[in-house]
């Protein structure tokens, strides 16, 4: 898996490539962590390179949006979501808890 990320003025956006498995989640939980120890807490995160979320990935997700908007501070935002990975989202429950975003450029407009 590969994580880049971006620092805009209003929010960060994350681009992720890969698979979100037991082995990569901790990374990508590490990264998520420490943007918001930095006192960031407006994500956007482009899945549009991801090819697989395990319930590993889904925890991180789930925690990252649960310490975002805690004291109303921010959110986590969907973009470029696969079929195969909202598929998941949408099994698991979590579909109602997030904004999802066709592209990234409407999504860090949106946030």
């Amino acid at each position: 898996m590969e994580i880049n990320t971006t620092t805009y003025k209003r929010c960060d956006l994350i681009t992720v490539t890969g698979r979100i498995d037991s082995a990569t989640a901790p990374q990508l939980s590490d990264t998520l962590n420490a943007l918001m120890e930095e006192g960031r807490f407006r994500f956007v995160l482009d899945l549009s390179g991801t090819t697989f979320l395990s319930s590993a990935g889904l925890r991180v997700l789930i925690n990252t949006q649960k310490n975002c908007k805690r004291y109303n501070r921010g959110e986590v935002v969907l973009a470029c979501v696969p079929p195969n990975i909202h598929a998941a989202l949408d099994l698991s429950g979590f579909v109602p808890l997030f904004r999802f975003f066709n592209d990234v450029i409407t999504a860090v407009g949106n946030i």
